[in-house]
């Protein structure tokens, strides 16, 4: 899926939660999802991503039962309504909640804590032949945000994802399989975000599709004084061409038309120097 193209693909934003920081309430019904589906892909959204557990700093874990009660009927909807038109992603970090999902016609799995939490995933992933996203974490949801601290954020990262592809290869997930989430703002201070976003060329030159996820981030908030994150559509679309300009190859976003719009004009600038 990741290498088939060359261009960056976007991952639209479907969060089926109550209270996901940015769009919390909005989808958890299943008409609402289907037609925030319909607008994403019109877009130019490649790829959807359904979570049913809110990741935001200070959130507490979703169990099983509720995540499953949440996503599925959404990806079954999604899946009939478009058929083989959208790839579907799970976001998720429980192997049972995957395995329902992919069942039901999702295509990958998006752990934000790259098979820490339930080692499962991993085999299940091997098992399914199914893409994995394994995405960098200091500690957890809850806890992520309470004074986070690096010596050095890009080595750590690096090496945090380098022993994560380890595990996830012994597991038995093909290499072409895998794809790699520096996790901004997961436990990250403002400067530790920008860090990362000017060195994404370190994490490309590990071999493997990388994801960014800096959509609405509150450190750009910061940077911008705005404190709602919706008014961060810009800002999100500038990381998304600087991105595109390192080759990293997905965009996790809430804005599809705006980074797709961003992804494409960077891809054609960058096409344009390499001649």
């Amino acid at each position: 899926m990741f290498n088939d193209s060359k261009k960056p693909l976007i991952m639209g934003i479907l969060n089926v939660t109550p209270d996901s920081f940015s769009d919390g309430g909005k989808y958890h019904h299943v008409d609402a999802a289907v037609r925030q589906t319909e607008q994403m892909l019109a877009e130019g959204a490649d790829i959807i991503d359904i979570g049913g557990e809110s990741t935001r700093p200070g959130s507490n874990p979703v169990s099983v039962d509720e995540q499953v009660r949440r996503v599925i009927p959404v990806i079954a909807a999604i899946r009939k309504q478009f058929a083989d038109k959208v790839a579907i992603s799970i976001d998720t970090t429980l192997s049972t909640v995957a395995e329902a999902a992919l069942n039901e016609g999702a295509n990958l799995i998006n752990d934000v804590s790259a098979g820490i939490n339930d080692p499962n995933i991993l085999t299940l992933a091997a098992k399914k032949l199914a893409p994995i996203i394994l995405m960098h974490s200091q500690g957890t949801p809850l806890t992520m945000q309470v004074n986070p601290y690096y010596d050095d954020v890009v080595t750590e990262i690096i090496d945090f994802l380098k022993a994560r592809i380890a595990a996830a290869l012994t597991a038995g997930i093909d290499k072409n399989n895998i794809v790699i989430d520096p996790g901004i703002g997961f436990g990250k201070r403002k400067q530790d975000n920008l860090d990362l976003l000017a060195n994404l060329d370190k994490f490309v030159a590990l071999g493997f599709p990388v994801l960014l996820g800096a959509s609405r981030k509150r450190f750009m908030g910061t940077i911008c004084d705005v404190t709602e994150p919706s008014e961060l559509v810009t800002a999100t679309a500038v990381t998304t061409a600087l991105g595109v300009m390192a080759d990293v190859k997905v965009f996790r976003v809430h804005d599809v038309k705006a980074n797709r719009q961003a992804a494409d004009v960077a891809w054609a600038i960058k096409q344009s120097r390499q001649k």
